[in-house]
This record gives structure tokens, C-alpha cells and sequence, in this order.
């Protein structure tokens, strides 16, 4: 008999700096995120263009708009400077470079700033394509954040928070963290949706697309990263100055990434 070969294994720091070389991916990941994205545009279209759809739409922005609350003020204000683009770009950055840094993972951190990023972005092709009016400010009792535009749809803060939330979800899926970060992302995603309902700058139907938009988008950029962009991210070794990057490909190190 030949000799069995026998998998070498990582030692444990580098399966940790390398936990996102492979991401959890679905079966169908280019036609179900493709139907979800024509689902969301088909709903954009038409809380645009059917009557009356934006003004019992409004009713809820208005009845939050005329029950503000200081404290909620405050907390709504610092989610829509936290999760817009100079905020968002910044917490995106420090958590990247805390984990190329600080952590030493340059693969976890391209990995978590791409997924982030590929959800957040999401929202822009979206909004280009639907241009729905955001709410008027004018019809507000106290508008804290007025906003005017053809950009309402859907939501970007609540699309960068469920980026964010996938990405902190991949990060701790094989750990004990993975419960809390559970919870953490769909509380945070939750928060900033409400937020953006409370500031009166976005309709319901807009943060609930943004969900499905975002995750979608992440969905579909799992397939393209575990066939495509992992490999060539392992192959640039001037990243081992950072940290350490797998000798194997990710099919051979976390198996084939599928999850039902």
C-alpha cells in the first residue's frame, strides 16, 4: 500500500488570521442574490411611481417625528453620523486596521473591509437606478436631518450596517462568539433602520429594502471572493509582512464553503 497522505495543519494563530479565506457561500450564489436585486428594484419602481404609496408611507415618519425625544435625539444623531460615508469610512478603516495591525490578519481584514464595503455600495447602484424622493422635510414636525434628493432608495447607513453585520458574522462563525455576534449585528442593523425612520430622512419601504439589498449583494460577493479574489489575495506574499497568509487554497483548508 502507498502512503496515505496526511493534511498538514495550520497552527492555530494562522487558522485564526486566516479564518475569512473562505466565506460561507449558497449554492445559487449568482442567480438568487440576481432575483432578490430584480425584486428590489421592482419595489422601488413602485413605491415611486404608484399613487398614494410615498403618503402612507409618510404617515409613520410623521407620527416619530412628532413624538421626539432628547435622548433618542441624540442616539438617532450619532447613528447618522456614525453609519454615513465620512463616519462609515472611518469605522471601516479602524476596524480593517486593527485587524492588519493589530491582529495581524491581512487576509480577515480585506476580506471583512470588501464584504462591508460590497454591501454598503450596494445601496449607490440601487438609488441610481429607482431615484425616489426622499421625504419632504416640510412635512415633518421637527425634522432633525433634512435631506432632499432623488436618493431615498434604498437606505445606505442601514446597508453599511448589514455589510458590517456579515462581516462580523464571518469573522466569529467558528468561534464562541458567534451567538453575540449574532444578536450584535441584527441589534445594530435594527437601530440603524429605526434611526433613519426617526431623523424622517428615508420611507419604511426603503430600509427594508436596503436589507435585502445588502445582503444580496454580500451573498453574491461570497461566491465571487471564495473562486476568484481569495486566490489571488494568497498569492500576493508581500502581505506576509503583516501577517501570515495560507500556503493552500481555500477549498482545501475550510472545505468547499457551501451552506444550504
Amino acid at each position: 500500500m502507498g502512503d496515505i497522505p496526511i493534511r498538514r495543519q495550520e497552527p492555530t494563530f494562522v487558522r485564526s488570521a486566516t479564518r475569512l479565506q473562505a466565506l460561507p457561500e449558497i449554492r445559487s450564489w449568482i442567480m438568487q442574490p440576481g432575483v432578490l436585486l430584480a425584486l428590489v428594484v421592482a419595489l422601488g419602481f413602485s413605491a415611486r411611481f404608484i399613487p398614494g404609496y410615498a403618503s402612507t408611507e409618510l404617515v409613520i415618519d410623521q407620527e416619530l417625528s412628532r413624538n421626539h425625544d432628547g435622548v433618542l435625539n441624540a442616539v438617532a444623531m450619532a447613528l447618522y453620523e456614525l453609519f454615513g460615508p465620512p463616519g462609515g469610512a472611518i469605522l471601516l478603516a479602524v476596524i480593517c486596521l486593527s485587524l492588519l495591525v493589530v491582529r495581524r490578519s491581512p487576509i480577515n481584514a480585506l476580506a471583512f473591509g470588501s464584504v462591508t464595503a460590497v454591501g454598503w455600495l450596494s445601496a449607490q447602484l440601487i438609488k441610481v437606478i429607482v431615484e425616489r424622493p426622499r421625504p419632504n422635510p416640510a412635512l415633518l414636525a421637527d425634522p432633525l436631518a433634512p435631506e432632499t434628493g432623488f436618493d431615498s432608495f434604498p437606505s445606505g447607513h442601514v446597508c453599511l450596517a448589514v455589510g458590517m453585520a456579515f462581516a462580523i458574522y464571518f469573522l466569529a462563525r467558528e468561534t464562541s462568539s458567534k451567538r453575540p455576534a449574532v444578536a450584535f449585528g441584527i441589534a445594530i442593523v435594527v437601530l440603524v433602520a429605526l434611526s433613519r425612520l426617526y431623523v424622517g430622512v428615508h420611507y419604511p419601504t426603503d430600509v427594508a429594502a436596503a436589507v435585502v439589498t445588502s445582503s444580496a449583494a454580500v451573498l453574491f460577493y461570497c461566491g465571487l471572493w471564495n473562486r476568484y479574489l481569495s486566490g489571488v489575495v494568497v498569492r500576493m506574499r508581500f502581505l506576509e509582512a503583516f501577517g501570515p497568509l495560507p500556503t493552500q487554497q481555500p477549498g482545501e483548508i475550510h472545505g468547499t464553503g457551501h451552506s444550504d
